[in-house]
């Protein structure tokens, strides 16, 4: 497990996963009080976070790719 996610893309994974989390738990929006939206949002969210966090992402490595200058 190498790291292959820059700077710039974990920032912006960690504030699309911190977005999602609030929408399915805090929004009240009506789109998210159904179950499937708010567990899609939610694991999306959480997925997005940790990837953020480990700087390695599963789909990246599959097809080679890498968003980080010196990994």
């Amino acid at each position: 497990m190498s790291t292959n996610v820059g700077t710039f893309d974990r920032i912006l994974r960690a504030i699309l996963g911190v977005a999602l989390l609030y929408l399915a738990f805090f929004s009240g929006l009506p789109a998210f009080d159904a179950g499937l939206s708010k567990i899609a949002a939610a694991g999306v969210g959480g997925v997005m976070l940790i990837v953020a966090a480990l700087r390695m992402c599963p789909l990246y490595s599959i097809f080679g790719l890498r968003t980080c200058r010196v990994c």
